[in-house]
């Protein structure tokens, strides 16, 4: 039975749709059966992430109202077999209710292992909707005040719902900013978000788009928590240990 976990965020722009694909790629690599599902009505692109754009004959929406069943809504990854995307409606003003998407989820979730639902940013319609589908949490934020604030704003939000687990994901950090003290850690924003860490995702065009995934060490690390329950996070300041750690850290003193 698949486990359905949300992918969520407090404001557009922090890669919550590159961190669904490539986690969602990372699992199926591994043999777990995913479903990569967009709920972002009218604004959805993961198929474009992903690589699969205008492959899609129906979307869930078509599912929803009874033009194809739930299976032939999904369309395969021509690249990752174990890998398939359920594409939403085209449609932002079309109301489609809590309940009959998670319907169609939940007779999808017999056949897989994880079901990762990209949820719109914000709090709106649009989130419930994908949250109520959901049975555990991933918050994505940067390290930037706007995005952590509006995570926070998420993160109250979720408690309201009757969730196994909310977890966090810190995207596109630099190490050399951390080093240098102009950004929180990861962990102070855990700490500060009063969520588990589960992901730190280096800002780093190479794990993006056409190879998603393929080569990134914290995508890699993402999950074989969800895999195995061990949790190692990438060190986006190990590389800048050493000389240049010194070099930056003494910058870090001046300023």
């Amino acid at each position: 039975m698949a486990r359905k976990i949300v992918v969520t965020s407090g404001k557009g722009g922090v890669g919550k749709t590159t961190v669904t694909a490539n986690l969602g790629v990372q699992l199926a690599r591994r043999g777990a059966r995913v479903i990569v599902c967009d709920l972002d009505f009218g604004l959805n692109n993961i198929d474009v992430v992903l690589g699969m754009e205008n492959l899609a004959t129906y979307d869930i929406v078509d599912a929803i109202e009874g033009r194809c069943r739930p299976r032939q809504a999904l369309v395969r990854h021509p690249r990752y077999p174990a890998l398939s995307v359920l594409s939403s409606g085209h449609d932002p003003d079309r109301y489609i209710s809590p309940q009959a998407v998670r319907l169609i989820l939940d007779s999808l979730a017999p056949q897989f292992d994880y079901i990762l639902i990209d949820s719109p940013a914000g709090i709106e319609e649009g989130f419930h909707r994908a949250v109520a589908a959901a049975e555990e949490a991933i918050l994505v934020t940067t390290p930037h005040i706007s995005a952590m604030r509006d995570a926070d704003k998420v993160s109250g939000m979720l408690k309201n719902y009757r969730l196994k687990g909310v977890g966090l994901a810190v995207n596109l950090v630099r190490g050399d900013m951390m080093k240098r003290g102009e950004i929180l850690s990861p962990r102070e924003i855990s700490d500060m978000l009063r969520l588990p860490l589960l992901a730190v995702i280096p800002e780093e065009d190479r794990i993006f788009l056409d190879n998603v995934a393929e080569g990134s060490r914290a995508f890699r690390f993402f999950a074989s928590y969800y895999l195995s329950g061990k949790s190692r996070i990438f060190d986006a300041e190990k590389k800048y240990g050493g000389l240049i750690g010194s070099i930056l850290g003494g910058l870090k003193r001046r300023l």
